[in-house]
């Protein structure tokens, strides 16, 4: 039966009690305080299930324990086609349709179609056997904003609970998909990007917050323009790292118009440093085109066309355009005597060449900085920029509806926002990207041009009618907008497709009993089993031949590990229908507990099986439980 809860939200952190003002050393914590800042809300103890239309939409939610199986196992990926680009005849991409999944290993690629919370369960059982290198290196999702539309409509509270229960549970998971120096981007609008500001403190840890973004959606118009409220013309972008310590900040730059401070031209830079001769540039453009002065020259040719010739000389002679900047009391030693010696010869050039080789320039006091050094190539083009802020107005929503050939009205993304989180991002060429609400496909489009390795997941039907056409597209080399351009895309990539398999557990519908789903394997079913119950799979062998003969008999081995390097050992051994063997014995129980228990992290054992146990309860020792499933799994689901 659903639980039926009331409450609200609150936010809780240390010493909520008291002020500040009455702080002393006695009474800074009391052991009824709680580590801060923590968000509470109705059931955050419990997970959130709920049954799910075709269309993604979610009907019914209820709140279950976090480790009931419906929201904890590793479904199966079930192949649907791999899709590769090979060149003809004519030099131009076709895509190979490949129905046998044994001929797509060297495919690495993944458009996933089902529960992303399911499909992340299965994600995180394969990638915890893998080394962090091999890890997501950047995950990007932009979820339901309001549960309104997720959701049958309940009170606000229930409703903000519902959300945050859903995002909660899907945000632990992507963490630990994430390599060291991964990140994880989240995109809403206001409603509740501060709720999830300080749940992703609480998962994450406050030290590793790296940036808000603000980014320009829409400029108000029509209707907004008399009545601009809500004032919904932005939306925000989380960014946080699996370890901010790891994470390497880059600096990266934009596009900017031309700027006037650089408003001085050094007329001989071919020359020695000494013998410079430095005008005003404003002043040498207007001589150069016969007028006496600048007031005359914009008068006569009009400011603006003016301001374009200035711009322009400056473009063609960037390395000899500069402007002058004060040198401040807290500069380095040598800056600061660079300075004082400039200020000392007057008009004249003073050169430093610096401990790490570089040079610097000084004229009358202050540092010279040339107009070059703002000269970057940003996507092929040599341009005026600037540094990059977390205010972003630069990337137009405006006419991105024909992106990726593909109409996704509501909540479509420019491709150059994707492109510049990955940048952000440190993504390179061969790093996975990860995208679990993948919507119009917009993250893995993106990846695929940018030669990142890539996983979506997509629950609606759009995965067919969208996502897929749109990457099919991209690798024949048919999409021709977003940054197809910026990258110089020309085709090629490959990726398979997968629908998310059924569930290990079974009800029969006539007597509700319920069993495990023994058509996807036993090996499988005791391996998602283990990682419900959040152990790591572990491809390790440590029982005597004597009692495990072959491969099939052979049970799954998991463990948990600590803060304090210790482990919990977890031992799945099933059996079917059809086997005979459904007795472990005493003897097989002290094997199987002594063999653990030689492990050098080992802290305790549990053991799960549908097996009759044949060992007296009074001589099972303290750090080894036996849990009988599926009548544990299914006696949970009757709570």
């Amino acid at each position: 039966m659903a639980k039926k809860y009331k409450g609200s939200l609150t936010l809780e952190w240390f010493n909520k009690q008291k002020a500040i003002i009455n702080l002393n050393e006695d009474s800074i914590k009391s052991a009824n305080d709680i580590p801060a800042p923590h968000i509470n809300w109705v059931n955050k103890e419990d997970a959130l299930f709920y049954e799910l239309t075709k269309d993604g939409v979610g009907n019914s939610p209820f709140w279950v324990n976090r480790d009931d199986i419906r929201v904890k196992e590793a479904r199966p990926l079930i192949f649907q086609n791999g899709y590769k680009a090979i060149k003809n005849d004519s030099d131009e991409y076709e895509v190979k349709i490949i129905s046998s999944e044994q001929e797509t290993n060297d495919i690495e690629n993944m458009l996933i179609k089902g529960d992303n919370l399911l499909a992340l369960n299965t994600l995180k059982k394969h990638f915890d056997n893998l080394p962090d290198s091999e890890k997501i290196k950047c995950i990007y999702i932009d979820p339901p904003y309001n549960t309104g539309k997720a959701f049958t409509h309940y009170d606000d509270n229930l409703e903000v609970s519902t959300w945050l229960t859903l995002m909660r549970d899907r945000i632990k998971v992507l963490r630990e998909l994430l390599k060291n120096d991964g990140i994880l981007y989240i995109q809403l609008d206001e409603k509740f990007i501060f709720h999830l500001k300080v749940m992703l403190d609480d998962v994450f840890g406050k030290e590793n917050y790296v940036n808000f973004f603000t980014v320009k959606t829409s400029d108000p118009s029509g209707f907004k323009t008399v009545n601009p409220s809500p004032y919904d013309s932005a939306e925000y972008v989380l960014m946080y790292a699996k370890s901010k310590s790891e994470y390497n900040y880059e600096t990266l730059y934009v596009p900017s118009e031309h700027d006037f401070g650089y408003n001085k031209y050094i007329k001989n830079i071919e020359d020695e440093y000494t013998n410079w001769e430095v005008v005003g540039l404003n002043q040498f453009i207007a001589e150069e085109q016969g007028f006496e002065n600048t007031r005359k020259a914009k008068k006569e040719l009009g400011a603006v066309v003016f301001n374009t010739l200035v711009s322009e000389f400056a473009m063609k002679n960037s390395k000899s355009v500069y402007q002058g900047t004060a040198i401040g009391n807290d500069a380095g030693s040598d800056m600061i005597k660079l300075r004082n010696d400039s200020k000392e010869d007057r008009d004249k050039f003073i050169k430093l060449i610096r401990d790490n080789g570089k040079t610097e320039y000084a004229y009358n006091g202050r540092q010279v900085y040339f107009y070059s050094n703002k000269i970057k190539n940003i996507n092929g083009v040599d341009t005026p920029t600037k540094q990059l802020t977390n205010i972003w107005s630069d990337i137009p929503y405006n006419g991105i509806s024909g992106e990726g050939n593909v109409n996704f009205t509501e909540s479509k993304k420019p491709e150059r926002l994707i492109k510049r989180l990955f940048d952000i991002a440190n993504v390179s060429s061969g790093d996975y990207v990860l995208d679990s609400f993948s919507g119009s496909g917009t993250t893995v489009a993106v990846a695929n041009k940018m030669n990142a390795k890539y996983i979506g997941v997509e629950i609606g039907d759009h995965c067919d009618t969208l996502i897929l056409p749109r990457l099919l597209d991209v690798l024949s080399n048919k999409d021709l907008g977003g940054i197809t351009s910026d990258v110089n895309w020309q085709g090629g990539g490959s990726f398979k497709y997968y629908h998310l398999g059924e569930s290990i557990i079974s009800i029969d519908e006539e007597t509700k009993k319920g069993e495990f789903n023994w058509s996807l394997g036993k090996q499988f079913i005791q391996e998602s089993l283990l990682q419900s119950y959040d152990f790591v799979v572990q491809d390790i062998n440590v029982f005597p031949a004597q009692i495990f003969q072959d491969e099939e008999n052979k049970p799954t081995v998991g463990k948990i590990v600590g803060s304090s390097n210790k482990a919990v050992y977890g031992l799945a051994f099933l059996a079917t229908p059809q086997e005979s063997n459904l007795t472990i014995t005493n003897e097989e129980v002290k094997t199987i507990y002594s063999t653990l228990k030689k492990q050098s992290d080992f802290q305790s054992l549990v053991i799960y099986s549908n097996k009759g146990i044949d060992i007296a309860q009074d001589t099972i020792p303290e750090d080894l439980a036996i849990i009988k499933v599926p009548h544990a799994i299914f006696s949970e689901l009757e709570r």
